[in-house]
């Protein structure tokens, strides 16, 4: 097998495009397409042997729950529980941007994708690419970055070919990435407004302090 390369528009995808994308993640595909900050291995979350071949491909330990990506910030109150004010207020000061917010995950997301934590990370990217295909397909995608393991992160379409070409049917080119710097994570499922930077990225760890002590 060899990865079909598919070229998007990174600021205006074309829906047709889009679409080819979406018919992919539903049929249990694993798609390689551009975030904001690296190239990333996207699967609907809910189909579990698309889950399975991630932690496969990137030979991950299954103990580590996978990112997802979500269109918009609406969507986090659709598969997170008791999401509270302090990440309302990250919300809406970094999102669409590159920060990863843990918080505690509802019902509807199998407990494999949260590797049995009962946690999930989110992002709204601010991509265009990404948010498109997750409002097209209508669910959130995985975006554990589109690397093997020990290789470094890809900024562009050509390296994801080069380290995973063999491996996957699709890979999105939507040009190089914005940024080369990975997220901020940020964890909030303690509750009680209480938060930890798990790593500290893009966001420097002083601007989200600054932000949840308003």
């Amino acid at each position: 097998m060899t990865a079909q390369i598919l070229r998007i528009h990174p600021d205006e995808p074309e829906p047709e495009l889009i679409s080819q994308v979406v018919s992919n993640l539903y049929r249990g595909s694993v798609v390689a397409l551009p975030t904001d900050t690296f190239y990333g291995l996207a699967v609907d979350p809910v189909n579990l042997k698309a889950v399975d071949r991630i932690y496969e491909l990137k030979t991950r330990a299954r103990h580590k729950p996978l990112s997802l990506l979500i269109a918009q910030v609406a969507q986090a109150y659709e598969i997170a529980r008791q999401l509270d004010s302090a990440f309302d207020r990250l919300a809406e000061k970094f999102w669409p941007g590159p920060l990863t917010i843990i918080v505690k995950a509802g019902s509807r997301l199998p407990l494999r994708v949260t590797a049995n934590t009962g946690n999930v990370a989110l992002r709204v990217p601010e991509a265009a690419i990404p948010r498109a295909i997750v409002a097209a397909l209508g669910l959130p995608i995985t975006a554990t970055s589109a690397n093997l393991q020990s290789f470094p992160e890809c900024t562009y379409a050509n390296c994801v070919r080069e380290q995973l070409g063999d491996k996957i049917p699709l890979i999105v080119d939507g040009g190089p990435t914005a940024r080369s710097i990975p997220t901020t994570i940020v964890d909030l499922s303690g509750g009680g407004n209480s938060w930890m930077i798990l790593r500290e990225g893009a966001i420097p760890t002083h601007e989200i302090a600054l932000t949840l002590q308003r």
